[in-house]
């Protein structure tokens, strides 16, 4: 028998909105949040977002401060180094696993993805690009087999678009040429150049995010 599915609750629906609007960039860091003005953006009472606010400040989104209130929380830079840190051990790893596995028919298809995404480029559709990136970077950790590694990779993925997006327009097209450069490392099947490849490129993001900053 399948469990009948419970509705989710609407605090919960409400830290999901606010984290998507902090990540998409709609709310900047350092801006003040007033609950008023968020239940009335989101057609909610005060109460669910006072509970989605806390449950954020746990998560590291938003910072409650007594007698001044919420605010969207600024990333440090040690922060950043901390998660792109993360990222570069598993995503290299990730890298050099795919590069044992995929088949031509799935280069073709990464070669597809980098090329949607360096269109976007030129487009100046930004959230797309940032949008695309994510998609690249689940692709080729799909194709490492590990379904472990892939869950760990995911769950840095609102954080990395977090921190991508005040730097995309900066980082452009080289972005796109070093996955191009990557998943040529991919279809050779080299598996220390995959590596290798993919570590630069995570540190190139996180010195563009650092220098980025006022």
């Amino acid at each position: 028998m399948t469990p009948v599915a419970r509705p989710v609750p609407l605090r919960h629906q409400v830290q999901e909105a606010l984290r998507n609007l902090i990540v998409s960039g709609v709310l900047a860091p350092a801006q003040h949040l007033v609950e008023a003005e968020v239940a009335d953006r989101l057609g909610v009472s005060r109460g669910p977002v006072r509970e989605a606010l806390q449950a954020l400040q746990a998560e590291g989104w938003v910072e409650l401060r007594p007698g001044r209130g919420a605010f969207v929380h600024a990333p440090t830079v040690g922060e950043v180094g901390e998660v792109f840190g993360v990222r570069a051990a598993l995503e290299s790893e990730a890298a050099a696993l795919a590069s044992c596995a995929v088949t031509d028919d799935d280069v073709a298809e990464l070669r597809e993805v980098s090329a949607r995404g360096r269109a976007a480029v030129l487009r100046g559709e930004y959230d797309l690009v940032v949008a695309t990136n994510s998609e690249l970077h689940r692709r080729i950790a799909e194709h490492a087999g590990n379904a472990m590694l892939c869950r760990m990779i995911a769950s840095l993925d609102d954080r990395i678009r977090w921190y991508l997006r005040p730097v995309v327009r900066n980082r452009g097209e080289s972005s796109w040429d070093e996955h191009d450069v990557l998943i040529d490392a991919l279809a050779a099947h080299d598996a220390d150049r995959a590596r290798d490849l993919m570590r630069q490129h995570t540190e190139r993001t996180r010195q563009a995010n650092v220098a980025n900053r006022p």
